[in-house]
């Protein structure tokens, strides 16, 4: 996907994740994502069933929802996976932290707070 094309898709405030299951049926589930270097950056629990099924199958769908989840732009196919070196890791939280500001701070402080913030994983999706 071009730049200026993420940048459209990037000042949406949620992406819907489509995941597939072994059975083949597909999961959607919203997110915050960001927008840096081409790509788009989700945070998730490292235990969350997105990143468990990102794992098995790589390809994903993404489109523009509300915060519940209900869709309002197109299907965009791309492939995903997990984030392991830690140089993208924090450009993805930058990135993060420049579109949600506030929220993802307070965020961050809770699960910092829970001792959840080392359970998280970082997911790369290019579209």
């Amino acid at each position: 996907m071009d730049a200026k094309a993420l940048g459209t898709f990037d000042r949406e405030p949620y992406l819907s994740l489509s995941t597939k299951r072994r059975d083949g049926r597909k999961v959607e589930t919203p997110v915050w994502f960001a927008a840096s270097g081409g790509r788009l950056y989700i945070f998730s629990e490292m235990k969350a069933g997105k990143v468990k099924r990102l794992r098995n199958f790589p390809e994903v769908e993404v489109a523009a929802c509300n915060m519940r989840g209900r869709v309002h732009g197109p299907w965009t196919p791309g492939r995903g996976r997990r984030v392991e070196d830690e140089p993208t890791i924090r450009a993805a939280y930058a990135a993060l932290h420049a579109k949600y500001g506030w929220q993802m701070k307070i965020g961050d402080f809770f699960s910092r707070l829970t001792g959840r913030i080392s359970n998280r994983a970082m997911l790369e999706i290019e579209v």
